[in-house]
C-alpha cells in the first residue's frame, strides 16, 4: 500500500495501526489474502464489500469501500448501483443512508 493511500484511511485506523500494528498488519494480510484467493477484479470485490458494509450499517466501511471502488475503476454510477441492488435486502431507509455515505466520497 502506498503512503498516499495509507494516509487516506481514517485517523482511528491510524492511530490503531500505531498503536497495534501486528493486528492491523494481521487484518490486511487476510484482505490481500481473499482478493488474491478468487477470479473477481478487484472493482467487483469492493462493490461487494460496499454492499456488505451497507448491510451492517457501516458508515466508515462504506465510505472506505466507494473510495477504494472508485480507485479500481467503477463508476459513481455502479456505485450507487450496487447500493440500490440491496434494497429488497436491507430496506430502503438503509440504502438511502448508505447512499448518502457514498455521496460523502463522490462529491470530493
Amino acid at each position: 500500500m502506498t503512503k498516499e493511500a495509507k494516509q487516506k484511511r481514517p485517523k482511528f485506523y491510524q492511530a490503531l495501526q500505531e498503536q497495534q500494528p501486528q493486528f492491523i498488519e494481521a487484518v490486511d494480510n487476510l484482505g490481500r489474502a481473499a482478493r488474491a484467493a478468487g477470479p473477481l477484479e478487484d472493482k467487483t470485490g469492493h462493490l461487494i464489500q460496499l454492499a456488505a458494509c451497507a448491510t451492517i450499517h457501516s458508515e466508515g466501511g462504506v465510505h472506505s469501500h466507494t473510495r477504494r471502488a472508485l480507485e479500481a475503476g467503477a463508476t459513481p454510477e455502479e456505485i450507487r448501483h450496487a447500493l440500490m441492488l440491496i434494497t429488497s435486502t436491507i430496506g430502503f431507509p438503509s440504502v438511502v443512508a448508505a447512499l448518502t455515505w457514498a455521496e460523502d466520497v463522490l462529491a470530493k
